[in-house]
């Protein structure tokens, strides 16, 4: 089943201050040598795994199929919650059934799943990225589909709602605020109201005067809140969780 893959991409809440990503790497190039590894977010918000779904499937659209997704945000982890392989549109995701991987396969026009059943001789109760998912992930990735390690199942066991997540998921260094709303259909008269702040939409920075906080549609095809040349999440007071709306203009009276 699929074939060698194209790369390996990781996307995590170990951050990078830690020996996590390091020693899955390690696993990885063992178990999958010659397989480009690519460190997509290692800065996906702690615990949240509501975010980190709406996040991972905006950015997994770029990358082809083929791929193959080590997901971790796994507050959970050597809880009663299950390990899982997802194909969702030709892309592969392996990592914690608790939510993280449901958006991408709930968006996706085909996807399969499977419950990882392995136990590896060596499993730590608090690092399943090391122990399970990278050896699951790297074997599919080096063209091994591991198929006695895992069961078909009909679907995960825990699913977010697939619409939008009118949220603020995740802060760049820049300060600029991502929000859980797909912006492809999004109406530049919209105002994004957020904290108290009404902000209209400018297409690039640029549009924007200096320190003006503003709302485009960002690289990864949401709407985000940012500021030109100024840190937007600072100036407005904003946090993962925060919750967006969106205002339409008032419609004036025929006459």
């Amino acid at each position: 089943m699929g074939g060698a893959a194209a790369m390996l991409v990781l996307f995590t809440d170990y951050g990078w201050q830690d020996p996590y990503v390091g020693q899955v790497k390690g696993v990885l190039a063992r178990e999958a040598p010659g397989v480009p590894i690519i460190d997509l977010l290692h800065a996906a918000p702690d615990f949240n795994a509501h975010a980190g779904a709406q996040l991972l499937d905006a950015l997994s659209l770029s990358f082809a199929p083929g791929t193959v997704f080590f997901c971790v945000v796994d507050p959970g982890v050597g809880g009663p919650r299950e390990a899982c392989v997802v194909q969702a549109d030709g892309r592969w995701f392996v990592g914690p059934d608790n939510g993280l991987l449901s958006i991408a396969a709930a968006r996706a026009e085909q996807a399969q799943v499977w419950r990882i059943d392995w136990t590896p001789e060596s499993l730590s109760d608090t690092f399943h990225g090391r122990d399970l998912f990278a050896p699951i992930a790297a074997a599919i990735a080096a063209g091994r589909f591991p198929a006695d390690r895992l069961t078909a199942r009909d679907r995960l066991n825990i699913r977010f709602d697939a619409g939008d997540l009118a949220r603020i998921i995740y802060i760049d260094h820049y300060g600029n605020a991502w929000t859980g709303i797909r912006g492809g259909l999004a109406d530049p008269s919209v105002t994004v109201q957020v904290k108290g702040h009404s902000l209209t939409w400018r297409r690039v920075f640029g549009d924007a005067r200096k320190g003006e906080p503003f709302w485009y549609v960002n690289s990864a095809g949401l709407i985000e809140i940012a500021a030109n040349r100024a840190h937007a999440a600072s100036a407005l007071g904003l946090a993962v969780g925060d919750i967006v709306q969106l205002s339409m203009p008032p419609v004036s009276a025929a006459h």
